[in-house]
């Protein structure tokens, strides 16, 4: 693996991320935004992103925008909004040509840094506020995106489903907002609320490539104005007593059968190297016992896998049935877990998996984004391992290691999204 060196300064504001790698001839500058998340602000939150791609003070139309950036050789830019545990991420990143490798190319990256300053802090405005004709194409854009996440019934269900089980927590919240707030949000008060996000958001500047002698670090003292950042609130941890299950219904023809777990394992604990070997093995690759024994062997499901969510704590299995196989399909999807508790795999494939998870943080650290967001995650938990140091907790997690993690985590809730005509018994 080739040498990668994250420093961090700490700044008046805000922390810069200094991560160099002669891997990439480009230079990706990103600043994420976090705050917590909260249902008065989400839907701004999701909204300005369009709005903020569709022009500037001096580029004011989206086209001429994106002249600008083919001026730059191509430079890229992208704005979008996260969740990551009880926090909102709204991230500004540009991708530009390393100058060093470009002939004729002189202070390419003072360019790209005084684009996305303008990006930031010059959005185009009418009378102080972002223009209304911009929010209003803006938000029937982010309408019709909400439309359609309600379309996606794999992406509905689970929306659902996490809905139920965290009911009571921030986690809860849609990302991409809610389509009932549109009509109340003005150009004014969104350009109000964005200005709370540029003084108050916990801010992290990162810069990832072949940056020695290109003196960033005093260059993007130049793209930050003044602020107080507030701190990051890590998610609270929830623990329940008791299951639910809750049975919807659409008009659909393939019922979605989602199981959402409490791990009780988040990215600063010891266990959490042994919780990626576990969805591994569980259901996070094709050889995964979700997989094999769900969707292979008895042909229960299109498809079946798991993830986990790092900074909440949490674990969903998705499954695409038949709707008359919704009782044998939770009954199977239940034992994989029972299988796991009681260690049922074998020495081989605890290797097989250890080796393919870490091929997969590799891959994702093969990529300049996302190595900002592996190394991103250790500042949402405020934990000091590197990606470096995670590859090799990952490679000595231990069988007995596994097994203690599948006995920490708890079923929370079923979900069942199935066909208006299908005859199921009640679970």
């Amino acid at each position: 693996m080739a040498e990668t060196l994250e420093r961090i300064i700490p700044r008046e504001g805000y922390d810069l991320h200094l991560i160099h790698t002669k891997k990439f001839k480009t230079i990706h500058l990103s600043l994420k935004f976090t705050s917590n998340l909260t249902r008065d602000n989400i839907t701004k939150r999701a909204l300005l992103p369009y709005i903020l791609q569709q022009g500037t003070e001096n580029y004011p139309t989206a086209i001429q925008l994106r002249q600008h950036l083919d001026e730059l050789y191509g430079t890229v830019l992208a704005v979008d909004s996260s969740k990551k545990g009880e926090n909102h991420i709204f991230t500004i990143r540009l991708e530009l040509p390393n100058e060093q490798y470009i002939a004729g190319s002189q202070d390419l990256l003072d360019k790209g840094i005084a684009f996305l300053r303008e990006i930031i802090y010059q959005p185009k405005l009418v009378n102080q506020a972002f223009d209304p004709k911009i929010v209003a194409r803006e938000k029937e854009t982010l309408r019709s995106k909400i439309e359609s996440l309600k379309e996606d019934k794999m992406s509905f269900a689970n929306t659902r489903m996490i809905e139920e089980m965290c009911k009571e927590e921030a986690y809860r919240l849609r990302v991409h907002g809610y389509e009932e707030d549109l009509d109340e949000i003005t150009a004014e008060d969104l350009y109000s609320y964005y200005q709370q996000i540029l003084n108050h958001d916990h801010l992290d500047v990162f810069a990832v490539g072949d940056i020695d002698g290109l003196d960033v670090e005093e260059k993007i003292t130049a793209l930050v104005e003044e602020r107080q950042q507030q701190p990051i609130e890590k998610a609270m941890r929830v623990t329940k007593d008791s299951e639910q299950t809750l049975i919807e219904e659409d008009d659909i023809k393939q019922a979605k059968l989602h199981f959402g777990y409490r791990t009780n394992i988040t990215f600063n604990d010891e266990d959490y190297p042994a919780l990626h070997v576990f969805n591994g093995l569980f259901g996070g690759f094709p050889s995964s016992k979700l997989f094999m024994n769900v969707r292979e062997k008895h042909s229960l499901a299109y498809y079946a896998a798991s993830r986990i969510e790092s900074h909440k704590g949490l674990m969903f299995v998705f499954s695409g049935i038949a709707p008359e196989q919704y009782e044998k399909a939770k009954t199977i999807i239940l034992e994989q877990m029972e299988q796991m508790r009681n260690g049922e795999f074998s020495d081989d494939q605890l290797s097989e998996t250890k080796e393919m998870t870490v091929n997969q943080l590799r891959e994702t650290l093969d990529n300049p984004q996302g190595m900002i967001e592996l190394h991103y995650q250790s500042v949402l938990a405020k934990s000091s391992i590197t990606p470096e140091q995670l590859l090799q907790k990952v490679n000595t997690v231990t069988k007995e290691q596994v097994i203690n993690v599948a006995n920490k985590i708890k079923l929370d809730t079923i979900y069942l999204l199935t066909s208006k005509e299908a005859e199921q018994s009640e679970a």
